[in-house]
């Protein structure tokens, strides 16, 4: 089944991690043995081969760079400047997997509806799509560089990463939207392009709601309500985000998926809960919530900044994405919700943006 995941940080591997994502999962990890430089060094889980294997036909792949202080686990700049001159290295980058036939860039519905054919007739040699996504705007020097950003192909855009942001609060501070996020959103909506209200701190999250007008979704996020963070979403946020037609990207690092995870001290031999049923008492938890199944997605977020020692025990690779659909399946629920969860829920979501 075609799975659209809503959230990949490719580039950031492929430039920061110096990954060849055209090699597989354990060729990285035999070249990453006995280094220590970066967390889940020798543990990575994203490959363009096991993407492939697991049906990853479709993504949202980042452009990642931030300025945030005090400086969050991935990597922050000194300026904007140089934050901005990384993004182009990444974007660089997609362009070359482009040119090496690995990916192709979807900017419209046009582009989405010939992936969608083209990955049906034939998966193993039709290139992954990809819509960009901006994760943190502190890479905006200033407002004009959205709109070049924009021709570039950026379609999503999430405002705060983690800390003191220069456009927005991360998830980790307290306040609302400030001028420059303010102005920013109005930008955004001028361009039509997608929220992504991920990261962003709980006040800034209802100002961003009630000032944006346009398509808003949350690429990669799990419930408060299982696990009780400030990055997670309470049920009113759910509930307002499924009045506005969201799309909410379950995400599989470990300790929003299980309460009381310690990064860095718990371990999968320790607890037998850090695995995909847990993420599926997420999924059951908004389905109860909302009464559907229709605002859920898939948003893994894996080697965002971690390995396996961070992500469910029963998954090597991205391509055991399987695994969690046959806990949906045992569950109950049927193959409708099932296509829709893997990518008709944010498929729809595109369709209904970009027309």
């Amino acid at each position: 089944m075609l799975i659209f995941d809503a959230h990949l940080d490719l580039s950031l591997n492929a430039l920061e991690y110096n990954r060849d994502l055209r090699q597989s999962v354990h060729q990285i990890r035999e070249q990453e043995t006995g280094l220590t430089d970066l967390k889940g060094r020798g543990a990575g889980t994203v490959a363009f081969p096991e993407m492939r294997e697991g049906g990853i036909g479709l993504c949202v792949a980042t452009l990642l760079a931030g300025c945030m202080k005090p400086p969050g686990p991935v990597g922050a700049w000194e300026s904007p400047h140089q934050a901005w001159a990384m993004t182009q290295g990444q974007l660089a980058w997609y362009r070359s997997m482009e040119a090496d036939g690995q990916l192709k860039q979807i900017v419209d519905l046009a582009g989405l509806e010939q992936q969608l054919l083209q990955w049906e007739a034939s998966p193993s040699d039709t290139p992954i799509g990809y819509i960009l996504s901006l994760e943190g705007a502190d890479s905006l020097r200033n407002l004009d560089d959205l709109s070049l950003a924009h021709t570039h192909g950026l379609r999503a855009l999430g405002p705060a990463h983690y800390g003191i942001g220069r456009y927005a609060l991360g998830h980790d501070c307290q306040g609302g939207l400030t001028e420059m996020g303010r102005s920013l959103l109005g930008e955004m909506d001028q361009l039509e392009m997608i929220l992504d209200v991920t990261h962003l701190a709980e006040q800034t999250f209802w100002d961003a709601l009630d000032l944006y007008a346009g398509s808003v979704w949350a690429s990669h996020h799990n419930c408060r309500s299982l696990v009780d963070d400030p990055r997670q979403l309470s049920d009113r946020q759910i509930t307002e985000l499924a009045s506005r037609g969201a799309v909410i990207g379950v995400a599989l690092d470990v300790w929003m998926m299980v309460p009381k995870w310690e990064r860095g001290i718990s371990s999968h031999s320790n607890r037998n809960d850090a695995n995909f049923a847990s993420l599926a008492d997420h999924v059951d938890h908004i389905v109860q919530l909302l009464g559907t199944a229709d605002h859920v997605g898939i948003g893994t977020d894996l080697d965002g900044g971690y390995g396996t020692e961070q992500s469910p025990s029963d998954l090597d690779t991205i391509s055991d994405l399987r695994v969690f659909l046959n806990i949906l399946r045992h569950r109950g629920y049927d193959e409708a919700a099932i296509q829709g969860i893997c990518h008709g829920n944010f498929v729809n979501f595109l369709r209904r943006h970009w027309s």
